[in-house]
């Protein structure tokens, strides 16, 4: 796998599509053909009660939680890895030009990084890292999950609670994917709910 040698991998989409796990089966034949890999989540991805990275379809490898950019160079420099792997980039704490220049960095000592993370957000809006990533990796994956609704391929996850965080952790029970059909069919009935509801109130 000496082609992937110094490249960026980068694996993007909604939830349920797949990164996650394209990520681990990347990890995983690294490891098999003999490369020393490191894989990190970020510590705010607190679905599971372990530190692995773990996909919607029950796969696993063993993760180091961190809160930043500079906890991942520090364990790069204490165990000097031919492998990096990033889920959920889009937690990752660090200004995004720091993030940028340390992978950067990682690619130019002949590193392979391997990033996992969503493009945009539950209101479409792209995540400023994976947007910054995209241009500069070398081997690029849009993955879809299946749209809830119609079953074509979904583009966005949409949040089914009130909250309006940007950031809310959660899986099936928060979110659904959705094409962007559906999901702007969704998004009026909701406005169309909310006026109802601010018209009865006046």
């Amino acid at each position: 796998m000496h082609q992937y040698k110094g490249k960026l991998i980068i694996h993007t989409g909604s939830m349920f599509s797949g990164k996650t796990s394209s990520l681990e089966k990347d990890v995983k034949r690294f490891n098999i053909a003999g490369y020393k890999t490191l894989a990190f989540k970020p510590v705010v991805d607190t679905r599971f009660k372990t530190a692995d990275i773990i996909s919607h379809d029950d796969m696993s490898i063993e993760a180091i939680l961190v809160e930043n950019i500079e906890s991942i160079k520090l364990h790069c420099e204490a165990n000097i890895p031919d492998v990096i792997a990033i889920d959920e980039i889009q937690f990752l704490g660090g200004e995004i030009k720091d993030i940028i220049d340390s992978i950067n960095n990682f690619l130019e000592r002949d590193i392979t990084v391997i990033v996992a993370g969503l493009d945009v957000d539950f209101e479409g809006r792209p995540f400023e890292i994976v947007k910054e990533l995209m241009p500069i990796a070398d081997y690029l994956t849009k993955h879809h999950a299946v749209c809830v609704k119609c079953g074509s391929d979904a583009w966005i996850s949409h949040r089914k609670t009130k909250d309006k965080e940007r950031v809310v952790i959660g899986a099936s029970r928060e979110y659904e994917p959705l094409c962007r059909s559906c999901y702007l069919k969704e998004k009026k009935e909701e406005e169309e709910i909310i006026n109802k509801n601010q018209v009865t109130l006046l």
